[in-house]
């Protein structure tokens, strides 16, 4: 995870640096700092906390130079201090280095440094990386990075500058994203090119292995051997805005109500007329025999969904895994096994590694993801963009419901191409993803309604989210948002499952959420499990289709949602459990775009 911004120009480093990684603090949160080098003098500060916290309490825009690398942590090796926070130097603070990822044999090469008499001051494996370039250093900074990324064993992406060599900044990546900018007489580097949206929209992406040596007004790559790379640079689509709060009191309100628009952007040049229309996927449909689905987190449960969708219209057999498990065990790849990658940025490591296996095994593999040009994007075989626009709000949401469009038009695309959806099936298909946006816009304008009711709740410490088939992930879904964001304990399960353990916790201080829609085929079903729960004084809170009356007789407290197929419902009972989590967490007094302890984006194990 962590932020890194580095910048070389003519303009003040720390100015610009510290803005660029207040778009990044998504990413970790722990400490910051930066380093800049100015009349052949390499000036240091960080400290532990948030950016603004620690920009307020050091001036880290301040510090005066034309080029400085600057960082946002999530601890991964060392606790949470100062000594640990980065930029890290060696003893003599002639080099600076900050870091994402994990050098796995730091042990090893820190004891081999110190019998060389090198001297530590933290307990992180970055600061080793540090001292290894300082041992290497023979006259060119280039050389003596790639030196010592030869001795490293782990993933890395970093940014390097030296007293040495004050006109020169370089980057290399190895598993962990880094992108670089380019600009007009000055050049950028981050670890994620949302950052870098109000500087440059030319990105050039960073491959395993690669290294930019970047100057004011160039730029060259090489690879790990030294041999010069030609990259070219790609002009990134998304505005600057977009990364913005503009007027919201935080990211995840604002990516919450934009998910209308969301839903229509991944929508577009998708459907022409009567038909779905996927030309990124074009492999052999009736080949497929079976998908593995594989995720993390939100997104598993979007592939739970998928899983819903994909066997009910398509009738292929498919099977949702967390891909932190899958590769290992032994998993069967047979002749026909397509396996599908989801993730919002592209870079989630335990997601990539199971693209990686699945592909070393034989199987095809489309990644639907939101982040161009990300690392799952580059090595599947097929990609979906979800086409979502930045979403920096640690808690997904968004994200989520633009996935669920996606696996939906893939549903309905591999359904028709297997003669299983006749043309006016396919028709009504379309015409019910086509009315979604204005449904919720409907839901979301509920926003107010589901404040109030979130005052209810912002002293409890518990919860239990119920719901059947489709809906069964969106109770997952639920939880996880109430626990991500406003840290209140809750769990999701099958509502039938209540009855096997979790009915044991049903009291009068227990709030019980349920999804009962009445296009849920298991609807009956439902209401006689808010009847068990009522029977035991839990209080019920139940996201209903509007105007159904008999949920309002039972349930405590009842949020409505519009009517559409019952497929698509999970896109619109979700968005209550979004809503209440945020107001929640809000109520509480939570940094909500910022839990403790998360980041966006898990690109380390």
């Amino acid at each position: 995870m962590c932020g890194i911004i580095g910048y070389i120009g003519k303009r003040s480093a720390a100015e610009v640096g510290i803005r660029c990684l207040k778009r990044l603090e998504y990413r970790g949160y722990d400490s910051c700092g930066g380093a800049v080098i100015h009349e052949g003098r390499l000036e240091v500060r960080k400290g532990v906390g948030k950016v603004d916290e620690i920009n307020n309490k050091l001036n880290l825009d301040s510090m005066r130079g034309n080029i400085g690398i600057f960082h946002t942590r999530w601890a991964t090796h060392g606790g949470v201090s100062k000594e640990n926070a980065h930029p890290h130097c060696d003893e003599d603070e002639r080099f600076s280095i900050v870091h994402n990822g994990i050098i796995e044999n730091y042990s090893k090469l820190k004891e081999a440094l110190a019998k060389k008499g090198h001297e530590f001051s933290s307990s992180t494996d970055t600061e080793v990386i540090a001292h290894l370039i300082a041992d290497n250093y023979n006259g060119s900074l280039k050389d003596a990075v790639i030196s010592a990324l030869r001795d490293i064993e782990g993933s890395y992406a970093l940014a390097v500058l030296s007293i040495h060599e004050p006109d020169t900044l370089i980057a290399a990546r190895n598993e962990s994203p880094l992108v670089v900018g380019i600009g007009n007489d000055e050049n950028f580097v981050a670890s994620d090119f949302p950052a870098l949206l109000s500087e440059t929209r030319d990105i050039v992406i960073l491959e395993n292995k690669e290294i930019a040596v970047l100057k004011k007004s160039s730029v060259e790559f090489f690879g790990i051997a030294g041999n010069p790379i030609q990259k070219k640079a790609q002009n990134i689509e998304w505005d600057a805005e977009s990364a913005e709060k503009i007027g919201y009191d935080h990211f995840m309100l604002k990516e919450i109500f934009e998910q209308p628009r969301a839903v229509e952007d991944a929508i577009a040049n998708r459907i022409e007329g009567n038909k779905v229309i996927l030309g990124e996927f074009n492999a052999d449909v009736k080949g497929i025999k079976r998908i593995i689905i594989v995720a993390c987190g939100t997104s598993w449960h979007s592939g739970l969904i998928g899983e819903f969708m994909l066997e009910e219209l398509a009738r292929i057999p498919v099977e949702v895994e967390y891909a932190s498990e899958f590769r290992y065990r032994n998993p069967v790849i047979e002749e026909g096994t397509l396996v599908i990658a989801i993730s919002q940025s592209g870079e989630t490591a335990d997601t990539l590694a199971a693209v990686r296996e699945a592909r070393k095994r034989g199987a095809s593999v489309l990644g639907i993801v939101n982040s161009t040009g990300s690392s799952i994007a580059r090595e599947s075989d097929y990609v979906l963009y979800t086409h979502a626009g930045p979403e920096i709000g640690v808690a997904s949401t968004k994200a989520f419901t633009s996935q669920l469009v996606v696996l939906y038009l893939l549903t309905v695309f591999l359904a028709e191409k297997r003669g299983l959806l006749p043309e006016e099936q396919v028709r009504n298909r379309i015409r019910d993803i086509r009315k979604l946006p204005l449904q919720m816009h409907q839901v979301i304008q509920k926003s107010d309604e589901i404040k109030n009711i979130a005052k209810e709740f912002t002293g409890k410490e518990n919860a239990l989210y119920l719901g059947r088939g489709i809906n069964y992930p969106i109770a997952l879904e639920g939880a996880l948002k109430l626990k991500e964001v406003s840290y209140i304990h809750a769990e999701g399960y099958p509502a039938a499952e209540m009855k096997h353990g979790p009915i044991a916790l049903i009291d009068e201080h227990m709030p019980v959420f349920f999804i009962a829609t009445k296009d849920d085929r298991t609807y009956s079903k439902v209401m006689s499990n808010i009847e068990e729960v009522k029977a035991r004084k839990g209080e019920v809170i139940a996201v209903a289709t509007e105007g159904d009356e008999e949920v309002s007789k039972k349930a405590n407290l009842v949020i409505g949602v519009p009517r559409n197929s019952y497929i698509l419902t999970p896109l619109l009972a979700v968005i209550p459990f979004q809503l209440l989590a945020y107001h929640i967490a809000v109520l509480r007094g939570c940094d909500v775009d910022k839990p403790r302890n998360l980041a966006k984006a898990v690109t380390v194990e």
